[in-house]
């Protein structure tokens, strides 16, 4: 039905009533459980199967959006599909089982329905008595994953317990893993052995000297706020294209992803920013080591500008963007999920050194660009951790 990698194998034959699995990134931890659950509601009738995020953005742009490429890869099963609603995020079996995706606010929320199996995706998003709530009304089986970015209640509460199987795995286990991608997880060693241990090895980690801890998720950017510019990072096989807007209101900033993209030619650049919203006269901030991109991207009708680095701009670009108070839309998953892991450089001794680690960085490196060329010199926006 499709092509499988032992992940898949360890969790569809595990017997235990919770399977938890542990894993660096593009270990294929959540493809390897979507193709479990694809396969047991095509196996058998009338089930329920819940995959759950810690918010809808965060599913659409992840679980879901797998989901959807499992389902787009194999005739076989579209043939036993009868129906996937979109908006509902609901698939529908010949056979009458379905698997939904949703997301829950409180554990109150979280009593009601019953299912099957449980699948509790990047489940170190998501409070405790929720995933109990879910777990109480599960009859078979509970599969969780996660980046093991710090201990936290799967490994207090859940691998503890009887009935439990923990399966911790990293990219060596996915044999779809592109060589590249793998290089690059690798060379994390000799960059930051912390980042190496959970991105590399998904092992439990401590990740220490996080850069930028000001900022705070939103619903939205406000209607009145205005535009500072778009920062633009360039990538192309194995490095994301990335495109933010910030906002500024009230001394703050508030910032949104707009592309977040392997394999986008500068054209295809052009088109994005353009489906974004990003109108010919609003400045996009890009990559000044690449004038040739900005040049195709100006050519295509936008305003593209150099960023205006210096010797120390990385350290300085920082420095700015922390005197601000940040707003994140609930939308902008992958920026959160940098956010989450830019940290400060440690050398031989475990001292912190003013560099940081160059990983996860192609929407934080669009961010500096713009602090560069418009917050340099605005002290308006200066903001002090409690």
């Amino acid at each position: 039905m499709f092509q499988v990698g032992p992940l898949y194998e360890a969790n569809l034959y595990a017997k235990e009533d919770t399977i938890v699995n542990q894993g660096g990134t593009s270990s294929g931890k959540t493809y390897s459980i979507l193709q479990v659950l694809f396969t047991k509601a095509v196996q058998a009738p009338n089930l329920i199967i819940t995959v759950v995020g810690q918010d809808m953005p965060n599913l659409k742009k992840g679980a879901l959006r797998d989901a959807e490429t499992i389902l787009a890869a194999s005739t076989e099963l579209q043939q036993m599909v009868i129906q996937y609603n979109r908006t509902d995020r609901v698939f529908r079996f010949w056979n009458g089982s379905i698997i939904e995706f949703t997301s829950y606010l409180t554990p109150q929320d979280a009593k009601s329905g019953k299912r099957d199996y449980l699948f509790i995706n990047e489940a170190n998003g998501i409070p405790y008595l929720v995933y109990y709530e879910l777990a109480m009304r599960t009859k078979r089986q509970v599969f969780i994953d996660y980046n093991p970015n710090a201990e936290f209640w799967v490994h207090t509460e859940i691998i503890p317990e009887p009935n439990t199987r923990l399966l911790i795995s990293d990219h060596r286990h996915n044999p779809f893993c592109p060589q590249k991608i793998r290089e690059k997880i690798e060379a994390l060693r000799h960059k930051d052995y912390e980042l190496f241990k959970v991105y590399g090895r998904g092992l439990t980690g401590k990740i220490e000297g996080l850069i930028f801890r000001n900022w705070f998720l939103v619903d939205e950017i406000p209607a009145d706020a205005t535009l500072v510019a778009y920062g633009l990072d360039f990538g192309f096989t194995n490095d994301e294209t990335g495109l933010l807007g910030v906002w500024k209101q009230n001394g703050e900033l508030w910032l949104r992803e707009l592309c977040y993209e392997t394999g986008l030619t500068n054209p295809a650049i052009a088109r994005k920013a353009k489906e974004a919203g990003i109108q010919p006269w609003e400045e996009i901030v890009a990559d000044s080591s690449e004038p040739k991109s900005i040049m195709e991207i100006n050519n295509e009708g936008l305003l593209v500008m150099p960023a205006l680095k210096g010797p120390d701009s990385v350290k300085s670009s920082i420095d700015i963007i922390k005197r601000w108070k940040l707003n994140v839309t609930k939308d902008s998953v992958n920026l959160r999920k940098e956010l989450n892991t830019y940290k400060w450089k440690q050398d031989k001794n475990g001292k912190t050194i003013n560099e940081p680690v160059d990983f996860m960085n192609h929407l934080i490196d669009p961010l500096r660009y713009v602090g560069l060329n418009h917050l340099a010199n605005n002290n308006s926006g200066v903001y002090t951790l409690a």
